[in-house]
């Protein structure tokens, strides 16, 4: 299949990403993620892997639309919901067992 990443054209062959990325160790994923045999890779990893290009040059969004083409399951990065941090005040206020008030 032909794409472009990153202003390249690239001929990729689903065998081809396979195989390129046999005995390459994953990375931690921080971001989008893509599967590939029993691995889950970042997309950013693997794009680096099959176009010989520094990670900078392109997108996860190009990588990402290219395999999913390819016929590879790739994942969204998972939205990251926070606790709200208590401010000084109610801390003190929990450790003494009463409501802080303002």
């Amino acid at each position: 299949m032909r794409c472009v990443i990153a202003r390249f054209p690239f001929d990729l062959v689903k065998s081809d990403v396979q195989q390129s990325m046999t005995g390459i160790k994953p990375e931690p994923v921080t971001g989008d993620s893509v599967t590939i045999g029993r691995r889950i890779f970042p997309v950013k990893q693997v794009g680096e892997v099959i176009t010989g290009q520094d990670r900078r040059d392109f997108t996860a969004g190009e990588v990402t639309r290219a395999l999913t083409r390819l016929g590879f399951t790739c994942h969204t990065a998972p939205a990251v919901v926070r606790a709200p941090v208590p401010t000084p005040l109610e801390t003190a206020s929990a450790q003494l067992g009463t409501a802080a008030r303002m």
